[in-house]
């Protein structure tokens, strides 16, 4: 079929599309505005998509080490955040910068985290296990971490935050499940590899949408959008780097795999939650954040490719 070909083709240039669609959103500003409106259900649509190709059999499988997957899980989702509001006081980025890199410390690991790992010839099963497990419980540790520990202001409260965080979230899983009850198990494999491909579709799509207005804020303050977009890079990498230094006596592939994942935060579903008096200067980090996010298995994959040579 031409469109299940089509979905096919996207899920195997996924790392071109992303990239191409992060620069596409930011120098088309009609196409970024005219679907601005669009990356709420967007997130919601993809987080069902993910969660559907995810096999609880599988994932329970992978819980084999459940220590290390622990261990991993606190380390992203209680101690990066910690580590990044020590950062930021240290440094005095006390601002909309500052409680922007905060927050991002608190997401979950991305979605497409195990897809990225297979891009840069890394094994996607623990990717697979983190990033689900860490967006299930990222309702429960980003608002009292954000808003409470923290002290950082997002217009919301705790209770609100965590509220739709876990809306954002459980809707899609029980979508996901109920399909998975419906449609047989041999129809899903089938069709795997185009859901992954919408999947990339998707992503693109939301990488269009939360490009709005970033062009406009470049060219009026080019000082505080460049500011943010090297904190963004430095904030990933930096989470990269130190999580892969905290693994390192799991093992080199572990330590790798560990790293991409606290590099790469899924600030989608915070776009999907908070408010709209939230600082504009953080919801535009946010939005920087994501060119990390999107060329990362480009500028990552040739260091990955040595350093598993190396091994």
């Amino acid at each position: 079929m031409p469109l299940r070909l089509a979905l096919e083709w996207s899920a195997r240039h996924g790392g071109a599309l992303l990239a191409a669609g992060i620069f596409a959103g930011l120098l088309i500003p009609p196409l970024s505005a005219a679907l601005r409106d669009v990356v709420t259900p967007t997130i919601a649509v993809l987080m069902t998509l993910v969660l559907l190709r995810v096999d609880p059999g599988q994932v329970l499988s992978y819980l084999r080490r459940p220590l290390l997957v622990a261990g991993m899980l606190a380390w992203v989702l209680l101690a990066t955040p910690l580590l990044a509001f020590a950062f930021v006081r240290l440094a005095g980025l006390e601002g909309p910068l500052g409680a922007g890199l905060v927050i991002m410390a608190t997401g979950c690991s991305a979605t497409s985290s195990p897809a990225f790992a297979r891009l840069v010839g890394l094994d996607g099963e623990l990717s697979l296990v983190v990033s689900l497990i860490s967006t299930l419980l990222v309702p429960f540790t980003a608002p009292p971490l954000a808003l409470g520990l923290l002290g950082v202001d997002l217009a919301l409260s705790i209770g609100g935050l965590m509220g739709r965080l876990v809306l954002v979230v459980g809707v899609p899983l029980a979508i996901s499940v109920a399909i998975r009850r419906i449609v047989p198990r041999a129809t899903l494999n089938r069709w795997g590899p185009a859901v992954d491909g919408t999947v990339v579709l998707l992503v693109v799509l939301y990488g269009f949408g939360i490009m709005d207005g970033v062009l406009a804020r470049l060219l009026a303050s080019p000082g505080f959008v460049l500011g943010g977009l090297a904190l963004a890079f430095g904030g990933a990498f930096a989470l990269n780097a130190v999580t892969a230094l905290a693994f390192l006596p799991a093992g080199k592939r572990v330590t790798l795999s560990a790293g991409l994942l606290s590099g790469n935060r899924n600030m989608a579903l915070y776009f999907a939650v908070l408010p709209a008096t939230t600082d504009a200067r953080i919801l535009l980090f946010f939005s920087l954040c994501q060119f990390p996010l999107f060329l990362s298995p480009f500028l990552l994959r040739p260091i990955y490719q040595r350093l598993r040579l190396e091994d």
